[in-house]
């Protein structure tokens, strides 16, 4: 949250390269967008509305904030505005008693356009350098070499993705976005919306970028590509010198991130709380920043494993990094710096990641309350995040007997047997739960009251999700994620798992 203290003391430092104002008292100044799309490729900043040049604060018409957001919301995410579409959000701040809307922009991997034209940005403003080839070209050559996910692979072609990956991305962002553009698309129209297919500016060759051979290839064309990628999963709480359990993962980046939390899951424990009336699992609410931040965030040319170890109190976590600054990050005054912009745009997609920054507050939000302690999070060559944790349950010589709280039974009353999460890899105790009470074809109200839940949210994304996912069960009506007769069965998948938990 961006307080009136640091706003006063932006506005104080005056426009320049990275910060611009704008009055927009009623609604949107026209060049807003080309202020966004020059930051988005130079070195990123802050727009804040209800500025004047001056410094003056005239702050938005109160009866106008709600529209100029959403319009503001709806513009960028339009790619015959801005293209490639960004994602950003807006923040209110009371400043002086007067609303302004604070925009923080990232620095894009991408180079952008706002209505066809490159902008680009200088201490004087924005200016569209579109007609100017070299200006044009030194932008493109200095987004691929500062970020390596660019990296152009000419001979990696569609036909080194896995279909039902893509598939199930497709189906994913179809699930949070009615209407989705890729529910539409083919799959190499999809690839190319998401700029995961591109031309080299400098060869002229198209392929595969990097960032789309490690989210969705096949494990052979990523070991070709990027041999060295690995995340190591450990548990060492009884075993310091060795490990109690390990998963090294060396798949796509998708699959990467259900199975770290798969790990976390099947070795953490997940308190009972409650946020107003609805329980949440604030583990899940954690470590679904922890999990993303290590695949979104993480330098790719550097053959430093990544890490994610579960100790006695703690989780520890490192990932090679190309750094922009040292030390512990101060969550009040931290600035989020995207450091695969394509990766994360896609991971927000299938809403496997939160907007740059909100997950972040996620993870101090409930850190303290998970673990007793604020999560550190520590910027170097290798970043490093540290999350406290409860320990339940004692420890034995020979094992571990570990209270996890990770049981299906949110209600009394259990209506199916405990299913640990050991049964098998591919699902959680909760989508064991689930098919053990899917008979035939059920809507989620059936399911729920069968499995005795009242929340759905937390029923949406602790069984039917992940049981998607997994491949376990499937939508009666895929192209309708959201339609009101939509119901869910088995998969030939599932029953394999069910005879096997029977």
């Amino acid at each position: 949250m961006i307080d009136q203290s640091r706003i006063q003391n932006l506005i104080q430092a005056g426009e320049g390269l990275h910060l611009e104002f704008k009055k927009s008292r009623d609604k949107l100044n026209q060049d807003v967008y080309q202020t966004i799309c020059a930051f988005l490729n130079r070195y990123g900043g802050t727009l804040l509305l209800g500025v004047r040049d001056s410094g003056r604060i005239t702050g938005i018409d109160p009866s106008a904030v709600a529209q100029i957001k959403k319009d503001f919301v709806n513009t960028i995410n339009n790619p015959q505005k801005i293209h490639p579409p960004a994602y950003l959000s807006v923040e209110e701040v009371q400043v002086q008693d007067k609303t302004v809307l604070h925009v923080y922009v990232p620095e894009s991997s991408q180079v952008h356009r706002c209505n066809g034209r490159i902008f680009d940005r200088n201490e004087d403003g924005d200016f569209d350098i579109t007609d100017n080839t070299r200006l044009v070209s030194n932008l493109y050559q200095r987004k691929q070499a500062t970020y390596s996910e660019n990296k152009v692979y000419p001979y990696a072609g569609l036909e080194d993705l896995r279909p039902d990956l893509i598939d199930k991305c497709r189906r994913l962002a179809g699930v949070w976005r009615d209407g989705h553009p890729w529910l539409s698309m083919d799959d190499m129209e999809l690839i190319k919306s998401a700029q995961l297919y591109k031309q080299d500016p400098e060869t002229g060759k198209s392929g595969l970028t990097r960032a789309g051979i490690l989210l969705l290839g096949n494990d052979q064309v990523i070991l070709a590509a990027v041999p060295h990628h690995r995340t190591d999963l450990i548990l060492r709480k009884v075993n310091l010198d060795r490990y109690d359990d390990r998963d090294l993962v060396r798949t796509n980046l998708i699959e990467s991130y259900e199975r770290i939390m798969a790990f976390i899951q099947k070795h953490l424990p997940d308190p009972f709380h409650l946020e107003g009336t609805d329980r949440i699992s604030i583990r899940d609410a954690i470590f679904r920043e922890v999990a993303s931040n290590i695949l979104i965030h993480r330098e790719y040319t550097n053959a430093f494993p990544a890490k994610l170890i579960i100790e006695r109190g703690q989780v520890r976590t490192e990932n090679s990094n190309k750094p922009h600054g040292f030390g512990v990050l101060d969550p009040n005054t931290f600035t989020p710096f995207p450091k695969n912009p394509v990766i994360g745009a896609f991971f927000r997609e299938i809403h496997r990641a939160d907007e740059l920054g909100s997950g972040m507050r996620n993870m101090m939000r409930y850190g303290k309350t998970f673990g007793g302690e604020d999560p550190q999070m520590i910027e170097g060559d290798a970043f490093q995040i540290v999350v406290k944790v409860p320990e339940f349950g004692v420890f034995e010589e020979h094992g571990e007997k570990e209270a996890s709280g990770e049981v299906t039974g949110e209600v009394a009353g259990e209506v199916t047997p405990q299913v640990t999460p050991q049964v098998t890899p591919q699902v959680t105790p909760q989508v064991a739960n689930m098919l053990l009470v899917l008979k035939g074809e059920m809507n989620r109200q059936e399911l729920q009251k069968a499995l005795g839940l009242k929340d759905r949210f937390h029923f949406r994304d602790a069984y039917i999700i992940p049981g998607l996912q997994s491949g376990v069960i499937e939508m009666t009506q895929p192209n309708s994620p959201k339609s009101p007769t939509q119901r869910y069965r088995m998969t030939s998948k599932g029953y394999e798992v069910l005879n096997k938990l029977k």
